[in-house]
């Protein structure tokens, strides 16, 4: 049997354009990453006010918070024709210091359809997406961050509802081991904020998930715009200061 072959000058010339959309579209891929907290306006004891989080803390001192779990139920949420993104994590550290250790999930609104990873992130290094880690709405995930010593942590984080289950150890220099959390972010794409997804209200806590031990919290963090303008809300915590829900108000 015969079959069709190009020139190969043709041949050539159709791999390299090819090999060139791959590189164009490899530059324009963003970077997305999870960040510390950025602070914004005065906040009281108990209420803080944050450009890119909301949700509650617990902040230490330096050096004695060494462990954290959290639990939350994913989100369902609804996209327009506009990029947005929202992530949902635990971790240490990043309320008042500059690393983070911390996994979750995350939601990208493209083309009007949501997209659904989980990831870890050791910053200031960018968040790694874990594949072929089933994430979907209404999925229970329980995290579970661990300092092991000499710097290095240890994050587990579980699909509870598909029994599914990531493992991964990272090395972070200077981390105050300060804080505790469990939030819910717009991130930083490209080194800008994003617009935030609507994800309508978001649920975190043994309460809600029915995973014991998880998001015991003090401190209240709700996300605002520079303005001002309130973009997600927490509630209060739950009598025994476990759990808590964060509504979605606006985009940015």
């Amino acid at each position: 049997m015969i079959r069709d072959r190009l020139p190969p000058i043709l041949v050539m010339l159709t791999l390299t354009g090819v090999a060139m959309a791959i590189t164009i579209h490899a530059l324009v891929m963003p970077t997305l990453m999870m960040h510390p907290m950025i602070k914004h306006g005065t906040g009281y004891a108990s209420t803080v006010y944050s450009l890119n989080w909301a949700g509650y803390a617990v902040p230490a001192q330096e050096g004695t918070m060494t462990s954290v779990a959290g639990s939350f139920i994913v989100p369902s949420v609804t996209c327009t024709r506009q990029t947005t993104y929202v992530a949902l994590w635990a971790g240490l550290d990043g309320y008042n210091d500059s690393t983070v250790e911390q996994a979750g999930i995350a939601v990208e609104c493209s083309g009007g359809k949501p997209i659904y990873w989980a990831w870890y992130e050791f910053y200031p290094s960018p968040s790694v997406e874990i594949k072929g880690f089933t994430v979907k709405p209404g999925d229970v995930i329980y995290v579970n961050v661990t300092y092991l010593g000499n710097g290095e942590f240890q994050v587990i984080i579980k699909d509870v509802t598909e029994n599914e289950a990531y493992t991964v150890t990272g090395n972070v220099s200077n981390a105050l081991l300060s804080s505790a959390e469990c939030i819910l972010e717009r991130p930083t794409v490209n080194g800008q904020l994003t617009a935030l997804a609507n994800f309508g209200t978001a649920y975190f806590g043994q309460d809600y998930t029915d995973v014991m031990g998880t998001c015991y919290a003090t401190v209240e963090i709700v996300m605002t715009a520079n303005n001002g303008k309130v973009l997600a809300q927490p509630s209060s915590l739950t009598s025994d200061g476990s759990s808590f829900t964060v509504a979605y108000v606006n985009d940015r």
